[in-house]
């Protein structure tokens, strides 16, 4: 065999282990195995779980011959299960900002949405629309909400400026946040910071209207959200030169043109205002990503989502690994001067662009 075979039967593995993790995350059934204090049998997994015993005995054959779970021979002869707690260290929801299991479910959600959509791009070039990507956005937001819930307040946002940004939204300032989704990192600093005033901006009206009934039902009154193209702020003129603070979560290289959102947040700064871009920590160039622990698995959520998202209305298609090269060009072809690259706290995926005019 040679040593190309191998690594090509490890993909076929390793892709199953990945959908089946992504099951086994989705039912909780690394989070309840980690709870119990012994190994369990089949059925009592069964009992545990609510799950269908056939079903779960063809699951654990993936988990066990995959060295996810360990197989256990019982006292009486049953086989009992066990998942290693250096395995749920990564696998359960427990793990906060180390757990990787999450991240299972990325590629089957994107195949289910829009395989055949992104495999028809590669003869037409279209891009692939919002609209086709419900499950995965929902799951996306769940995401970034969690990380959000675990680490914006007390980490993220102490680091910008040296911490002096947490003065300035004490006192009261004007924010916005750039793509903000259905709003929990908005409400949660407009919850933290009550004299400060912020709006939410995004073209996803479904999201806008779960972020306005959030900020209802926490009884905010010092923010706001519009639906509304971030390459066409400009034509806000009550937003011209009014903010002090400006963040993107990850969201500029899913602009279809980026160029001009970021020259809308430069619209929208004050001098001393300052831009908060967080996105993808990884080179521009392919070569440069290649030692990336990641790398493939980032270049496929981008081939699948973020760049057919970005072709769309004549887009430039930046994907998610458009990388710190490329991102410097941007900021400064739209007119930022000063750009700090920061690594984030407890974040080992993105890098903070700390831009100001």
């Amino acid at each position: 065999m040679t040593d190309f075979s191998r690594k090509l039967i490890q993909i076929l593995n390793h892709g199953s282990l990945n959908l089946a993790i992504g099951i086994g995350y989705a039912h909780k059934i690394f989070d309840i195995m980690d709870e119990q204090p012994t190994a369990l049998t089949l059925e009592e997994l069964a009992e545990t779980t609510g799950l269908n015993a056939r079903y779960l005995r063809e699951w654990l054959g993936i988990m066990v011959t995959g060295e996810i779970i360990q197989l256990l021979a019982g006292e009486t002869g049953q086989d009992r299960f066990h998942l290693p707690r250096a395995h749920g260290d990564l696998l359960c929801r427990r793990a906060g900002s180390n757990n990787l299991g999450v991240y299972t479910q990325e590629i089957p959600l994107l195949t289910s949405c829009a395989m055949e959509a992104v495999q028809k791009g590669f003869t037409t070039g279209e891009g692939v629309p919002f609209s086709q990507y419900p499950k995965f956005q929902a799951f996306m937001s769940e995401l970034s909400d969690a990380k959000h819930e675990q680490v914006l307040i007390n980490e993220f946002l102490p680091s910008v400026d040296k911490g002096r940004l947490m003065t300035r939204l004490t006192a009261g300032i004007r924010a916005c946040d750039l793509g903000c989704g259905q709003g929990v990192a908005l409400n949660l600093m407009a919850h933290a910071f009550p004299r400060s005033a912020f709006i939410g901006i995004d073209t996803h009206e479904q999201a806008i209207e779960t972020a306005r009934a959030s900020a209802r039902a926490m009884g905010l009154s010092n923010v706001e959200y519009r639906v509304l193209d971030a390459a066409c702020v400009h034509e806000e003129k009550d937003l011209a030169g009014g903010f002090d603070y400006i963040c993107a979560f990850d969201a500029i290289h899913d602009q279809s043109h980026p160029l001009e959102a970021v020259k809308g947040v430069l619209f929208m700064l004050r001098p001393d205002g300052i831009f908060s871009m967080i996105d993808i920590k990884a080179g521009t160039r392919i070569q440069d990503n290649i030692e990336h622990p990641m790398a493939p698995f980032l270049y496929t959520v981008s081939l699948m989502h973020c760049m057919p998202i970005g072709l769309n209305d004549n887009g430039q298609g930046l994907g998610m690994m458009w990388g710190k090269e490329l991102a410097l060009t941007l900021l400064q072809e739209a007119g930022f001067t000063r750009i700090s690259v920061e690594e984030i706290p407890n974040d080992t995926f993105n890098l903070h662009f700390q831009c100001r005019p």
